[in-house]
């Protein structure tokens, strides 16, 4: 341990453990990034967070808080201290009555809804996945899809968070509303979210169903029902075989029904599909064939079949990300999805203009010998006022991506990293990608791996991005909860913090991932 900071810790005068972890190596789930922090600690106890949190300060360390570490880009990634919260991770209190639950942060989703199916309750969203904790889901803005529902943040009644100084504040829309509406989605720089009281519902169980069909069937019922046909709706978009699957999902009182299994959809599926995307990073050509093939033994080969089953919600709402990737996810306005979809078909095609589903895609770069991996998923979220859940005005969270006045539609282009192998198309496919998205309006997903730099953002969020600033500033003056990622993409371009971490090094690692090196204070 550096001898600062143990004549600081020998200053202390308490019983309070300090469980700091030397050659700790932390990585994103994808393998995308990693890094090597100074010391690694699992706090289980509030007043362990706050004697961290006082002894950076003293000792000129910056703090980063992670979790599973799902999120592919480098916003975990710290060369200082790193806290992880697993181990701080307790349901506090339930009112099953009124679906009340006070939990602590580190809390992974998937050990959250086990918890509450105990109590006869249930999370009334997911996302795709549930390994996050509460707090990196909070704090990155995680979503699932359906127009009856925002980002999971609106179900959060109030937090407790342990800011800059070692103290642990209270915020809720009611007490102390701008510091709620800012730590809703912290980017992890506001400090550590301790606590959180969410508002639950009681479980229930979903009826899904998956159908196969052209997109221009899918595209067809946009406007009329696709969205609003059931509770949840999510879309799955193969550009190249021009096909989509169309997931529905109602609840339901029936029994339980699990869904059918193939051979294929076994690990044998796993591993061919894992091994024929690898050889398209030798031959991309071959990845038209590859979204024919796969796709067809996964959901069937003819237009129309259909697939169902009766799950738990905590069950039906996932999917399988499968294998280590680059994600690149965007929210734009919901009517704006078809002409998102047929343009990124042009222009991924090459269709000539006799071609009768041909659109002007207007991207200024070309798409001449690039294949990409499939599929496009395809969600929707509401945090307008036509949600009768929305939150009210001044409770919505400063950095949320999601359209203000109208539903909101997530696109997210996934590259797969066969064997943590980079895709040869990701630099020219996310260039073109992204550029349509700010093209027609749209904001990047904060947890994923976008391109766009802080200029941009900041005619994004403008008053909202500033506000957010203020908030973060009078909490963390010194930057102790700051890094080269939020450097990059959020804060205020001008005087470096005095405690903020910069990156000095970026590297190919032999896993093949980006090694990050950073140092406090310049």
């Amino acid at each position: 341990m550096d001898p600062l900071v143990a004549s600081e810790l020998a200053k202390l005068d308490d019983d309070i453990p300090f469980r700091a972890r030397e050659n700790h190596v932390h990585s994103t789930w994808a393998k995308t990034f990693l890094s090597r922090p100074e010391l690694y600690f699992q706090p289980e106890s509030l007043p362990e967070i706050e004697k961290i949190v006082r002894l950076a300060h003293t000792c000129r360390r910056r703090i980063t808080t992670t979790g599973c570490g799902h999120s592919p880009s480098s916003l975990t990634c710290t060369s200082s201290w790193l806290v992880n919260l697993d181990k701080y991770n307790r349901i506090l209190s339930v009112d099953t009555e009124k679906g009340i639950v006070v939990m602590q942060s580190g809390i992974r989703l998937y050990a959250l809804c086990e918890e509450l199916e105990k109590h006869g309750l249930a999370m009334p969203n997911l996302g795709s996945i549930n390994e996050q904790s509460i707090a990196g889901a909070i704090s990155t803005g995680t979503h699932g899809s359906s127009l009856r529902h925002g980002l999971m943040s609106e179900d959060i009644l109030s937090l407790r968070i342990t800011v800059a100084d070692g103290s642990t504040r209270f915020c809720s829309p009611s007490e102390d509303p701008s510091l709620f509406r800012a730590s809703l989605l912290s980017l992890g720089a506001l400090g550590i979210i301790t606590e959180v009281t969410f508002r639950a519902v009681p479980e229930f169980t979903l009826r899904w169903q998956q159908t196969i069909d052209t997109d221009v069937k899918m595209l067809s019922s946009w406007d009329r029902d696709l969205w609003t046909q059931t509770e949840f709706v999510r879309v799955w978009w193969y550009p190249y075989t021009r096909r989509a699957v169309v997931w529905t999902a109602e609840k339901t009182d029936d029994p339980l029904l699990d869904p059918p299994v193939s051979y294929y959809d076994r690990a044998l599926g796993y591993y061919v599909y894992h091994n024929i995307l690898y050889l398209s990073q030798f031959a991309p050509r071959i990845l038209p064939w590859i979204e024919w093939f796969v796709f067809g033994m996964q959901y069937g080969f003819a237009n129309g079949t259909t697939t169902r089953a009766i799950q738990p919600s905590r069950k039906a709402l996932l999917m399988n990300c499968l294998y280590s990737q680059f994600v690149n996810e965007w929210a734009i306005p919901l009517e704006k999805g078809p002409e998102a979809l047929r343009r990124l078909s042009s222009w991924l095609n090459q269709l000539p203009a006799s071609d009768p589903e041909y659109v002007e895609h207007g991207i200024p770069f070309s798409a001449e010998g690039l294949y990409v991996h499939a599929p496009v998923e395809v969600r929707v979220s509401n945090t307008s006022p036509s949600n009768p859940k929305a939150q009210v005005p001044n409770t919505r969270a400063f950095l949320d991506p999601t359209a203000v006045d109208s539903p909101t539609l997530y696109l997210n282009a996934t590259l797969y990293r066969p064997y943590h192998t980079d895709p040869p198309c990701r630099e020219r496919y996310y260039e073109a990608f992204e550029w349509l998205m700010r093209d027609l309006g749209g904001k990047p997903h904060w947890a994923k791996n976008f391109e766009t730099d802080g200029a941009e953002i900041e005619g994004m969020y403008g008053d909202d991005l500033r506000r957010w600033r203020e908030v973060r500033d009078a909490v963390d003056p010194d930057g102790l909860f700051v890094g080269a990622w939020h450097r990059r993409y959020v804060l205020e371009k001008g005087t470096v913090l005095p405690l903020e971490e910069a990156g000095v090094r970026e590297e190919k690692s032999k896993t093949g991932g980006v090694l990050f090196e950073g140092v406090v204070g310049r």
